[in-house]
């Protein structure tokens, strides 16, 4: 399980924007193995992990879903919502029972778009989580696949 960076906790709002966004947060629990959403489905909603763990994971034709990352407490869970089209561009299933905040991804787009300097602040926090999966991918396929790994000690 990673552990968040500092840019994908909400910590990492600021106070007003934080308090904005938590005010649309609904408190739900899953139990183990719930799929939350599926490749391909549409992206609705998000989540911040609370406890426990989720699983993200990729189709494989002719396979199982491969597990592609573990996410825990306080990490964004989805940001396909936020860019168009709302799609789904992984799957995601509960690897332990998960207490998390669930956000209605419609009603947040609507508060970006109503105050823009709340919704630079999401686009960033979303943003700057996406790009650290993405080195951490990096980070990963190199771990796999060069001959001498990526070098780093993530």
């Amino acid at each position: 399980m990673n552990t968040p960076s500092a840019s994908s906790d909400l910590r990492s709002l600021p106070h007003e924007h934080r308090e904005r966004l938590m005010a649309v947060a609904r408190e739900v629990s899953f139990p183990e193995e719930t799929r939350l959403f599926a490749e391909g489905g549409r992206a609705d909603r998000f989540w911040v992990v609370r406890t426990g763990s989720i699983a993200l994971d990729m189709k494989v034709p002719g396979r199982r879903a491969a597990v592609i990352e573990t996410l825990g407490h306080g990490e964004l869970v989805g940001w396909s919502w936020l860019f168009g089209p709302p799609v789904w561009h992984l799957g995601a299933e509960t690897a332990s029972p998960v207490r998390a905040y669930e956000f209605d991804a419609g009603a947040v787009r609507a508060m970006c778009q109503d105050d823009p300097a709340f919704g630079l602040t999401i686009a960033h926090w979303v943003g700057g989580t996406l790009a650290h999966r993405l080195r951490s991918a990096r980070t990963r396929l190199l771990d796999l696949y060069a001959p001498y790994g990526s070098g780093s000690t993530l």
